[in-house]
């Protein structure tokens, strides 16, 4: 008994990632696993410096397949960015939405310490499928109080919703969160978005394991215009 003819459909209405070989074998109409172009990876193995009591396993093996509509494209790419610092440190704000997913040290940006963020325009309100964020991955880091949200306003005054928080004391101040830290690794981390309507996506985190500072190497938004 083939076991995707019966979980797969529960699977997709609960937005669940799913085991690559299920997703290519038989993937429903009008859906498709997403297909996500990753940059080369910097380090192998489990950091031995990184203790969080909040921290995910790093996974072996390719991350399971997330099936989402067909036809979605980075709304984010060469998209408008606004920064809580709009002159940071290290390199310039559209940066973070230019397509250059590497590691080298002239492809992130680089804020101060404390709670930061960084704001993606899609320009008009968007169908919402997931959001890849790329940190820093040239080394074994954990960012802390990540926190994604939408909303329809640049202000973030209307409709705002939170899509991930891994902010478990509210250090940050926008809630105790439930997911978990984790290694930013060159696969970056992957953010079901549930087809969320939004205009505006904007990314938080509050330094990390090996400085208070605060990185971005890249941000993706998949979906589609409405």
């Amino acid at each position: 008994m083939n076991p995707s003819r019966y979980f797969l459909p529960l699977a997709i209405a609960l937005g669940m990632c799913l085991p690559t070989s299920w997703a290519e074998d038989a993937p429903p109409a009008g859906m498709e696993p997403l297909k996500l172009e990753l940059p080369k990876p910097m380090f192998v193995g489990t950091p031995k410096n990184i203790k969080s009591p909040n921290l995910r396993p790093l996974r072996t093996g390719p991350r399971p397949a997330m099936l989402v509509p067909t036809g979605l494209v980075n709304l984010a790419l060469k998209a408008k960015i606004t920064a809580s610092d709009s002159e940071p440190v290290i390199g310039d704000l559209p940066m973070m939405t230019d397509g250059d997913k590497t590691a080298s040290s002239g492809s992130f940006v680089e804020f101060g310490p404390a709670t930061q963020w960084a704001q993606v325009d899609l320009g008009a309100a968007a169908q919402i499928n997931a959001i890849v964020l790329w940190h820093f991955h040239s080394e074994g880091r954990v960012y802390h109080d990540v926190v994604v949200q939408v909303a329809d306003d640049a202000d973030f005054t209307t409709n705002v919703r939170t899509l991930f928080n891994n902010d478990d004391d509210n250090s940050s101040g926008l809630g105790v969160g439930k997911d978990q830290e984790y290694i930013d690794t060159n696969e970056g981390e992957l953010i079901d978005a549930k087809g969320t309507a939004a205009r505006f996506v904007r990314c938080y985190s509050r330094g990390n394991t090996s400085n208070d500072l605060n990185h971005y190497v890249e941000i993706e938004v998949w979906g589609k215009k409405k």
